[in-house]
């Protein structure tokens, strides 16, 4: 049996004449495949503006600078991410903190960002960028989190890199109603992919012309921005420290083919969700939480074992079924636990939450092209390796 991984891309032919068109064209690098995609997903979320970029770390990164994040200010995040949501922080000098996760979503709790915030007013430590994560492709509680924000005067950027496609209180996640700026990956293992690239969406003009512009070397070619006249049409100036972080016409011209099976991947994911659903109710094991007001994209399908109930740990399930040619993942190893963290003074049990469900989880196949033969071996892989914990 050939092994069944958690993630994996689905590349059709049309997607592969996209390409073909982009590299047969007279444009590699910044042509017109990249505009073109990013008023594609502004015009699916519902929003003014999208600035594609070579990866989510980097759309992450260009937020925040955008926003003016800087040495002395705090950015908190959620412990149950990738690093990237939290060293793009640190890349501007900022410090980091987290806020535990809500024990059902495991996306950063509402309820302990209030009583962090309260702690943090008092201090004079209150946070100047907040990012929330949507873990899984659910959102987080945005409407709660963005009352928070105008409470404690902090902004609100959207970890939106697992969501594309999910919905929140009516509207696309991305739609911007609860914050200034929201992030999403286009990884292979996502819901689309660009083969590697990000985008930040936002309805704010001025942030989105200031990414645009961190993007490339901090270069314009605008008049209005520029320290004084144009000397011709050749001229361009450096008016900021920017980076490289651009997205190429190929990459772009994969996107607004993909983009365009967007829906139906989210459909196929919660078809295949629905099957694990009824597999997993009699096992010990945590399904997902479906909240209300909230259509996951459903990135991840992530179980967590209970361990209560059966006498061995996540590894040695994780393990069994890896013998098994299934390519279980965790997702994630709480940011503050990892060693650079640690030499910054955060320790275990400083996120609980986070802690206990990370003991507990692992990863299961989730791909659109997940054959319904692969997903019964899934199920029978997990049903035998929690009988023979059990035996």
């Amino acid at each position: 049996m050939d092994p069944i991984p958690y993630g994996r891309q689905d590349i059709t032919a049309e997607d592969v004449a996209a390409v073909t068109e982009a590299l047969n064209s007279d444009w590699l690098t910044q042509g017109p495949a990249v505009p073109r995609f990013e008023r594609t997903v502004a015009a699916y979320c519902g929003v003014g503006h999208a600035v594609a970029v070579n990866s989510a770390t980097s759309a992450l990164h260009i937020a925040c600078l955008a926003m003016g994040l800087q040495k002395g200010d705090w950015l908190w995040t959620s412990p149950n991410t990738f690093v990237a949501s939290a060293n793009c922080g640190l890349y501007c000098g900022a410090q980091i903190d987290f806020v535990d996760i809500d024990p059902l979503t495991y996306n950063m709790s509402a309820t302990a960002l209030a009583q962090k915030l309260v702690v943090a007013k008092a201090a004079g430590r209150l946070p100047r960028i907040v990012i929330p994560v949507h873990f899984a492709g659910q959102s987080c509680d945005m409407e709660a989190i963005a009352g928070l924000a105008r409470e404690y005067g902090f902004r609100l950027i959207e970890d939106a890199s697992h969501a594309i496609g999910g919905r929140y209180r009516g509207l696309p996640v991305g739609s911007c109603r609860y914050s200034e700026i929201a992030v999403f990956s286009f990884h292979p293992v996502k819901i689309v992919t660009t083969a590697e690239g990000g985008m930040a969406v936002t309805n704010d003009a001025h942030l989105a012309e200031r990414m645009k512009m961190l993007r490339t070397h901090g270069i314009t070619r605008e008049p209005s921005e520029m320290a004084g006249p144009s000397q011709g049409p050749w001229y361009y100036e450096q008016v900021a420290l920017g980076f490289n972080y651009r997205m190429t016409d190929i990459l772009a011209a994969l996107g607004c083919s993909q983009i365009k099976r967007l829906d139906a991947y989210v459909a196929r994911r919660h078809e295949i969700a629905g099957i694990y659903d009824d597999a997993f109710r009699l096992l010990p094991v945590v399904t997902p939480s479906h909240q209300s007001g909230a259509h996951s994209a459903l990135h991840l399908y992530v179980v967590r074992l209970r361990l209560d109930e059966i006498p061995v740990g996540r590894r040695e399930v994780f393990l069994s079924l890896r013998a098994k040619g299934i390519g279980v993942n965790v997702h994630y190893i709480p940011v503050h636990l990892h060693p650079y963290y640690a030499r910054m003074g955060f320790r275990p049990n400083d996120f609980p939450e986070a802690e206990r469900y990370y003991a507990e989880a692992i990863s299961l196949p989730m791909f659109p092209t997940l054959t319904r033969a692969q997903q019964g071996i899934v199920i029978g892989a997990l049903q035998e390796s929690l009988a023979h914990a059990a035996a």
